[in-house]
């Protein structure tokens, strides 16, 4: 299951997870977003109740992309017990963000 992020659900859904989440940095006009969308569909449900994963418009929770100093899109965070433990930014193959999200299991 894909979560959608917002201001108001960050603090419950990723920083208070149980279970590390991916959060995935997003906007609507981006190209790349676009084209990692099935890659980030096919991360919530190969990782289904073991990694949180979800998306967050860059655009309109602005206070949160400041917040993790998102300079780029997309940009890929791993939360783990409330902290960013790993980022990526870019387009990237599905194999190698499984393998970051393996890497916090």
């Amino acid at each position: 299951m894909e979560y959608k992020f917002t201001e108001a659900n960050f603090e419950a859904e990723v920083l208070n997870s149980d279970i590390p989440v991916l959060v995935d940095f997003y906007a609507d006009w981006c190209g790349p977003c676009k084209m990692m969308m099935p890659t980030v569909e096919k991360m919530a449900e190969t990782y289904d109740g073991k990694i949180k994963v979800g998306k967050i418009n860059a655009d309109d929770n602005g206070d949160l992309a400041a917040k993790y100093g998102i300079m780029s899109i997309p940009s890929f965070l791993i939360f783990k017990n409330g902290e960013v433990v790993d980022t990526m930014t870019g387009a990237m193959p599905a194999e190698a963000l499984a393998a970051r999200l393996d890497a916090q299991l």
